[in-house]
């Protein structure tokens, strides 16, 4: 393994983007030493309600990025949203951007990702690049007469995503021009992630693959370490993540999102070069969260043990339900169990919406798993 030997001169990280995710940094940020400043849409954006320090401004604002990121040391982000041309700029004017734009393309544009990935020999499914009706219609013979399209770009939390067998349900996508991606509709048994930290200089630090349940295309629960996944799988699924990283030219977080067929192997489902949803277990379940790691790495400072704190750790996604105050959901909750960790994103409730997440740590994965959904139904349901 490389390491990094370099004093840093990273003080001060600016984070494009105000959502839960750079909220969750800060806390990392003030027990390394180093400030943070967001770069957000809103006032009212996760994240700005709690920083010392936010700038307003759009992330598609060449100007508004340029000026920000000239007032930190690097610059990293909240999502993959930020323009290219953007990213680039920033760096023929020596900014630190980490992830790097030649990095984050492959985790913006879900075509060039499948391309890179395939060119270097990585397990993905079979797919097309769509660029007309003629192309959908020639896949989905191909797949069998059913199969998955989604947008190159901007689909998250199953938006942008469509399993179909007629090219007339993608017809608006079609009428838009720009190219998509068609998968095979991949036989999987389970959903799996694996995530891994890199510095500029090359050194990893691979977490514990884990187990992630959706609901309505959104993640629900997240299990580490992965039930039923042997040692040998687990290096193996990691050392996959590490070359990514390594091929990539990842600085900072890298998820890597698995489907696990039933022979026990997996393709690469998608990629995500931030913090991650399937990550956030390790806030209260292993020794160095995903957000210190991710700041270590975008900071040049030595990577942290990956070691779990207990043999289950469960995640639970708060998704908006039927109570609006979830701060009193939260007391209910741990009233009746302690040991349930609440974060709350600063959101306003919807259905669906991700509005926070409980971690419970423990030594059996069912029955810390069964604490972690009840937990999460008390915080957001009244009925509860």
């Amino acid at each position: 393994m490389m390491t990094d030997s370099a004093p840093s001169t990273v003080r001060t990280i600016g984070v494009v983007g105000g959502g839960q995710l750079a909220r969750m940094m800060i806390p990392a940020a003030i027990e390394l030493g180093l400030d943070i400043a967001v770069l957000a849409g809103s006032d009212t954006e996760s994240a700005a309600q709690v920083a010392h320090r936010v700038e307003i401004g759009s992330h598609e604002d060449a100007d508004a990025v340029a000026a920000f990121a000239a007032s930190v040391d690097a610059v990293t982000f909240d999502h993959e949203h930020v323009p290219q041309d953007i990213l680039r700029a920033l760096e023929a004017d020596g900014i630190a951007v980490r992830p790097g734009a030649d990095a984050l393309i492959h985790a913006q544009d879900k075509l060039v990702m499948r391309e890179r990935l395939t060119e270097l020999g990585h397990p993905c499914p079979q797919w097309w690049r769509i660029t007309s009706r003629a192309d959908l219609e020639r896949a989905l013979e191909e797949a069998g007469g059913r199969i998955v399209v989604k947008t190159a770009r901007g689909g998250y939390d199953g938006h942008g995503v469509a399993v179909i067998s007629s090219a007339d349900e993608v017809a608006d996508w079609l009428e838009r021009g720009d190219d998509l991606l068609a998968e095979q509709l991949v036989p999987f048994t389970r959903e799996l992630s694996a995530q891994v930290a890199r510095r500029p200089g090359g050194q990893v630090a691979a977490y514990p693959v884990v187990e992630s349940e959706q609901k309505d295309g959104v993640c629900f629960r997240v299990a580490a370490p992965a039930p039923g996944l042997s040692a040998e799988r687990d290096a193996e699924i990691r050392g996959l993540a590490e070359r990514i990283a390594e091929d990539l030219g990842v600085v900072g977080m890298l998820a890597v999102e698995l489907f696990e067929l039933a022979d026990g192997t997996v393709l690469v489902n998608e990629l995500a070069m931030r913090p991650h949803n399937t990550g956030h277990w390790s806030m209260d379940g292993c020794v160095t969260s995903q957000f210190e790691q991710h700041l270590r790495a975008v900071a040049d400072l030595p990577l942290g043990s990956t070691e779990p704190l207990r043999p289950a750790a469960v995640m639970v996604n708060l998704l908006g339900g039927t109570r609006e105050d979830l701060v009193e959901g939260g007391r209910i909750a741990v009233e009746q169990d302690p040991s349930a960790t609440i974060h709350l994103y600063g959101k306003g409730v919807r259905p669906g919406r991700k509005v926070g997440h409980v971690n419970l740590t423990g030594e059996d994965m069912d029955e810390v798993t069964a604490r972690g959904i009840r937990a999460a139904a008390t915080i957001v349901d009244a009925d509860d």
